[in-house]
C-alpha cells in the first residue's frame, strides 16, 4: 500500500490539468465542482489508506517510493521521490482531508462566478503542490512544492483581480496577490542558500542522509557557525510561508482572495509550511540553542503582535488572519522550545477551528452580500443557526476551552512553554492566550448577538445550502473532538489508559533531537501539581477573556470600549492601524527601492550608461559603415588601382 503514495499528489494534479484544459468545454459548474472534490476526495483517501496501513505495520524508518531520477550533476543526485512517515502523513491528511471539504464548501460558495472552473484549477493545484511539500524525501523536491504554493496563493489571492481592496499602497485584489508573492520571495531566497550549505555540509539533499549524518556528527556540529547558519536561512523561509516577523505583513491582505481561498491558505496548507520545514530539519535545529532561541522568541513576539492587533479590527475576516498570525506563533515558540509534537499537534488542531471559522465566516458574508464590518452585523444565529452553531464551537475551541481541540494543543504549548523555556514565555503566551479568547468572542457577540444593525429592508440573512454547512458540522466535530488524539498525561487517566496518542505516533521521529535538546542543558522538573495548577490558570484566562468580551459588548452601545479607544487613543491608534508596520517598510524599503530604481537605475544607468553603450555602438557602426561606403567609387580602374597597391604592399612587407 505504502508503494501508491505517487497516486496522492497524482490525482490532484490530473484533476487541475482536466479542469483547467475542458473547463471552458465542460461548461457546468456541477461537474466542474464534482471533479475538483473528488480528485482531493480520492487523494485523501488513499493517504488514509496509507495511514491504516503504518497503525497496521509501523514503520520503524522512513519508507522511501521513489517515482525517477530527476537529475545528477557532479555529486549531487536528486530523484523526485516520496518519503512516507509519520510526520508526512500526518500533514497530508491535513491537507487533503480539510482541502476536501473546502472543495465542497466552495462549489456553492463560487457558483455563478464567471470563472468558476479556473478557481477550482487553482485549487487544486494548490493542493498537488502542497502534497509534494509534505511528501517530498529531499529539500529540493520540498522547494519545488515551497514555490509552488508561493505561486497559487498569488493566484488565489488576486483570483478577483479586478476588484478593489483597502490596504496600505493597495488598492486592488491583484495588488494583495502581488504583496504576498513579494514577500515570500524574501523568505524563499533564505531556504534556497540555506540549502547550498546543507548539501556543502552533508554531501547530500535527501532528508533521511541528512537526519543520519546530523546525528552522527551531532558532538561536532553542535553549535557551530554553519548548522546556525544553515537553521536562521531555513527559519527566515519559514517567517515568510509561516507569516511571523518580520515578514508577518502578507497574511492579513491574503483575505483579498474569496473566502475558501483564506481557509486554504490560512488553515491546511501554505501557512504550514514552515512549522513543517522546522519540525523535518528538527535534528539540525536542535544542534543549534541560538537558532533554537531565535525560533521561540519571533513566535512569541509575532503571537503577541497579531493577538493584540486583533481585539481591535472590524473586519471579520481581519480578526481571523491576525488571530492565525498569533496561533502560528504559538506553534514556533513550541518548536522553539523543542515541543516538536506541541507544535504539530497545534497546526492539526488549528486546521480544524480555523478552517471552520473562516468558512463559517463565508457563511455570513454570504448571507449578508459581501458584508464584512462585524459592527453591521448582529442576531445572525437568529437567522443562520448552523452556522451559529458551528461557529461557536470554534470559537470555544481556538479559546482554549476544556475539552475542546485547541485546549488540549494549547495548553501542552504554555506547558512546554514554561517547564522547556522560562516563566517569561509562558507569561507572554498566556496573555495572548487571554487576547485570544477576548477577540474571538468580540467576534461572536457582535456577528451572532445583539440586535440586527444591518438594513433588514435590503438585507434578508439566510442559512447556506447544505453544500456549505455539512462541511462546517464535520469540521465542527473535529474541533471538539479532535484533541482528544494528544490528552496530556496529567488528564491521560480520565480519559483512557492510553499514553499522549499523537507524541507516541511522532517519537521515532523527534527522539534524537529531544535528546539533544536535553543533554545540552540542565533537565528542569516540575511537579504534577504545577502542571494542573498551569492547566487551571490557562482555563482562568481563557474564562476571563470570554467574560470581559460579554461585558463590554453586551452593550449594544459599545460604552466601555469608546471610552477605552478615547482615553487610551495612541495605543487604540497602532494597534487598529496595525503598529503601522506597512507603513514602516514601505518608507524604509519600498519607497528607497522604486525610488533609486527609477531615479538612477532608469534614467541614469539603463538610459544613459546602457543605452548609451547600446546606441553608442549603433552609432559608431554606422559612422564606420558611412567613412568606408565613400571607397566604393563603382570604377574597375579604381578598384585594380588599389588591388595593385595591395600587393606591393605584401611585397614589401614579405621581402623587407
Amino acid at each position: 500500500m505504502l508503494d501508491l503514495v505517487y497516486l496522492v499528489p497524482l490525482i490532484p494534479l490530473l484533476g487541475f490539468l482536466t479542469i483547467g484544459l475542458l473547463g471552458k468545454a465542460i461548461k457546468k459548474e456541477l461537474v466542474i465542482g464534482i471533479i475538483g472534490s473528488s480528485a482531493v476526495g480520492l487523494s485523501f483517501l488513499v493517504t488514509a489508506l496509507i495511514f491504516f496501513d503504518m497503525l497496521s505495520n509501523p514503520l520503524s524508518k522512513a519508507h522511501i517510493v521513489t517515482i525517477y531520477q530527476w537529475f545528477e550533476a557532479g555529486g549531487l543526485n536528486v530523484s523526485i521521490s516520496y518519503q512516507i512517515d509519520q510526520l508526512s502523513i500526518l500533514f497530508a491528511l491535513v491537507v487533503t482531508g480539510v482541502g476536501f471539504l473546502i472543495h465542497i464548501y466552495s462549489i456553492a460558495y463560487m457558483k455563478g462566478d464567471r470563472s468558476f472552473y479556473r478557481f477550482f484549477a487553482y485549487l487544486n493545484l494548490f493542493i498537488f503542490m502542497m502534497l509534494n511539500l509534505v511528501l517530498s524525501s529531499n529539500f529540493l523536491l520540498t522547494f519545488l512544492g515551497w514555490e509552488g504554493v508561493g505561486l497559487c496563493s498569488y493566484l488565489l489571492i488576486g483570483f478577483w483581480y479586478d476588484r478593489k481592496f483597502e490596504g496600505v499602497r493597495i488598492k486592488w485584489t491583484g495588488d494583495a496577490g502581488n504583496k504576498a508573492f513579494i514577500v515570500n520571495r524574501i523568505g524563499d531566497f533564505g531556504f534556497l542558500i540555506a540549502m547550498f550549505l546543507i548539501y556543502v555540509t552533508f554531501n547530500s539533499l535527501d532528508y533521511v542522509q541528512v537526519v543520519d549524518a546530523a546525528s552522527e556528527s551531532s558532538k561536532l556540529l553542535f553549535g557551530t557557525g554553519t548548522i546556525t547558519a544553515i537553521t536562521l536561512l531555513l527559519f527566515l523561509g519559514c517567517t515568510g510561508k509561516s507569516a511571523q516577523l518580520p515578514l508577518a505583513v502578507w497574511l492579513p491582505d491574503a483575505m483579498a482572495g474569496p473566502t475558501p481561498v483564506s481557509a486554504l491558505i490560512h488553515a491546511a496548507t501554505m501557512v504550514t509550511a514552515g512549522v513543517f520545514l522546522v519540525a523535518r530539519s528538527s535534528i539540525l535545529f536542535a544542534l543549534s540553542p541560538a537558532a533554537m532561541t531565535v525560533v521561540a522568541v519571533v513566535g512569541v513576539a509575532t503571537a503577541f503582535f497579531a493577538a493584540t492587533i486583533g481585539i481591535v479590527q472590524n473586519d471579520i475576516k481581519k480578526v481571523l488572519a491576525y488571530s492565525t498570525v498569533s496561533q502560528l506563533g504559538f506553534m514556533f515558540a513550541a518548536l522553539g522550545v523543542g515541543a516538536f509534537t506541541a507544535g504539530v499537534f497545534h497546526v492539526m488542531t488549528h486546521a480544524f477551528f480555523k478552517g471552520l471559522l473562516f468558512l463559517g465566516a463565508g457563511a455570513v458574508i454570504h448571507g449578508l452580500h459581501e458584508e464584512q464590518n462585524i459592527k453591521r452585523m448582529g442576531n445572525l444565529r437568529k437567522y443562520m443557526p448552523k452556522t451559529y452553531i458551528t461557529f461557536f464551537i470554534a470559537t470555544l475551541a481556538i479559546s482554549g476551552i476544556p475539552f475542546f481541540s485547541g485546549f488540549f494543543s494549547k495548553d501542552e504549548i504554555l506547558w512546554h512553554s514554561f517547564s522547556d523555556g522560562n516563566s517569561l514565555l509562558w507569561l507572554i503566551l498566556s496573555i495572548c492566550a487571554f487576547f485570544t479568547a477576548f477577540y474571538m468572542f468580540r467576534l461572536l457577540y457582535l456577528v451572532f448577538f445583539g440586535k440586527e444593525r444591518f438594513n433588514t429592508r435590503t438585507v434578508h440573512p439566510h442559512e447556506s445550502p447544505a453544500s456549505m454547512t455539512v462541511p462546517l458540522i464535520i469540521l465542527a466535530a473535529l474541533s471538539a473532538l479532535g484533541g482528544f488524539l494528544g490528552v496530556p498525561e496529567p488528564l491521560g487517566a480520565w480519559f483512557s489508559d492510553s499514553p499522549h496518542l499523537l507524541h507516541s505516533w511522532l517519537a521515532p521521529l523527534f527522539q534524537n533531537s529531544e535528546i539533544i535538546i536535553k543533554n545540552a542543558g540542565a533537565e528542569a522538573s516540575h511537579s504534577l501539581t504545577m502542571e494542573y495548577l498551569l492547566i487551571l490558570i490557562s482555563v482562568a484566562v481563557a474564562i476571563a477573556g470570554i467574560m470581559l468580551a460579554r461585558k463590554y459588548y453586551s452593550d449594544e452601545n459599545w460604552t466601555k470600549p469608546r471610552q477605552l479607544a478615547s482615553t487610551f487613543k495612541p495605543i487604540y491608534s497602532a494597534l487598529y492601524h496595525k503598529y503601522r508596520l506597512d507603513e514602516i517598510y514601505a518608507y524604509l524599503v519600498v519607497d528607497p527601492i522604486f525610488n533609486s530604481s527609477q531615479k538612477f537605475l532608469w534614467r541614469v544607468f539603463d538610459m544613459k550608461f546602457i543605452d548609451g553603450i547600446v546606441n553608442g555602438t549603433a552609432k559608431v557602426t554606422v559612422q564606420l559603415g558611412e567613412y568606408i561606403r565613400r571607397f566604393q567609387f563603382g570604377l574597375v580602374q579604381n578598384y585594380a588601382l588599389v588591388m595593385l597597391a595591395g600587393i606591393v604592399l605584401i611585397l614589401f612587407f614579405l621581402l623587407f
